[in-house]
């Protein structure tokens, strides 16, 4: 026995003798943090609902969420969560406050990070406060496990830098006519500037199952005979009175009625989400941020 030991004990030594310091340095070295960008082609599809309830929905998991309000003209997380922010990204940027300083604990036990109206055109930042503002995001993708970027609606410059960099795009639609529209819209904007890089499409406020499925087929055969792209289910949530109640709660529904269908809707949708985020970059989603804004 002993000598089956010594043996063993050798080939660990030999195995780790021959793993190269590089080897040994990427199998050391933490995992970033994935990052999701949650959008839509129009405001009032529930955008900002959805990434709050997600935020939630994968903290329960025990996951290490952070959810950042980047629709910096019309941020209303903090409203939803019934949380005050004192503080927000200006106030890093202007070195009064550090990250950690402006962060919140959300309801469920998410980090949520507020926006500010002045930060609306972060293109227009020097390059000295946008390095500060990169560099700080930065340092989330060593300690989270994910990070949820709510984005603005539309195609605006803004919105298309946070998109362009994340790991995976949710676009929010809901099933009336001009939602569905600005939808495809949005996502062949996308699509040019990603390259191939993974868009799923959930259909929010649908009346049955059914109307959800005709929604995303319709965009999603759209999308791949016109676009070439392949526009993935990421489910629905259908309409439930427990939503819009819980929002003048200010509690996310998830918590308020936890047992609910678009509760329930959730924990599906945050499933596939799970399943169907590609592998993360090397590089980092706030170094490729910095480097698309600088455009």
């Amino acid at each position: 026995m002993s000598a089956i030991v010594d043996q063993a004990s050798k080939l660990r030594d030999l195995v780790a003798s021959s793993q190269s310091p590089s080897a040994v340095n990427a199998a050391s070295k933490p995992p970033r943090a994935r990052v999701i960008a949650v959008t839509s082609g129009k405001g009032g599809v529930g955008k900002s609902n959805v990434s709050v309830n997600l935020a939630v929905q994968f903290a329960s998991r025990g996951r290490e969420v952070v959810l950042l309000d980047a629709d910096l003209g019309l941020a209303n997380a903090d409203v939803l969560c019934n949380v005050d922010l004192p503080c927000n990204l200006a106030h890093v940027i202007a070195r009064r406050k550090t990250l950690m300083e402006v962060m919140v604990r959300g309801p469920g036990g998410f980090g949520l990070i507020g926006g500010a109206s002045g930060l609306a055109r972060m293109a227009d930042l020097t390059d000295y406060d946008r390095q500060r503002l990169v560099d700080a995001l930065a340092s989330l993708e060593d300690q989270t496990d994910l990070i949820l970027i709510d984005t603005g609606a539309g195609i605006s410059p803004n919105v298309l830098s946070f998109t362009r960099a994340a790991d995976h795009v949710l676009v929010v639609t809901t099933p009336e006519p001009t939602a569905i529209t600005d939808a495809y819209a949005v996502i062949k904007v996308i699509a040019r500037e990603r390259g191939g890089k993974t868009i799923s499409l959930l259909v929010n406020q649908a009346r049955t199952e059914a109307e959800a499925k005709v929604v995303y087929d319709r965009i999603a055969a759209v999308a791949r005979q016109f676009l070439q792209v392949q526009v993935l289910d990421a489910g629905h949530i259908p309409a439930d009175a427990q939503v819009p109640a819980a929002v003048r709660k200010r509690v996310p529904f998830l918590l308020a009625a936890p047992e609910c269908p678009a509760s329930r809707s959730i924990g599906a949708i945050a499933s596939r989400l799970e399943g169907g985020i590609g592998p993360v970059e090397s590089s980092g989603f706030f170094s490729r941020l910095a480097r698309w804004i600088k455009r």
